[in-house]
């Protein structure tokens, strides 16, 4: 079980990506407008390193949705490898046997 304050953390930098991501999606445009000037690509860069560091989708993290773990998230599940595993075994994940051969 991950900590809860890192749980929450992940959370509101969800929150923050999704509210500047209208403003950093036009400052992105700006920066590799073909038509732009020197000096409007180097406002769109200025503006794009004044935006919050947390409004960068890279720093969010994929989390278990369960517990929380931050490794081995298999994402089409939303679960970490582990509770994938004992989940099928416990059969409580449809559609999904162990296999055999």
């Amino acid at each position: 079980m991950a900590k809860k304050s890192k749980i929450a953390k992940n959370d509101q930098r969800r929150v923050i990506v999704e509210r500047w991501a209208a403003k950093r999606l036009e400052l992105k445009k700006a920066l590799v407008d073909p038509n732009g000037t020197d000096e409007s690509r180097e406002a769109a860069r200025l503006g794009l390193q004044k935006l919050p560091r947390d409004a960068s989708p890279v720093r969010l993290r994929n989390r278990d949705s369960i517990d929380g773990r931050p490794r081995g998230v298999l994402s089409r599940y939303g679960i970490s490898r582990v509770r994938f595993r004992d989940m099928a075994h416990r059969g409580e994940l449809p559609g999904i046997t162990k296999s055999s051969w």
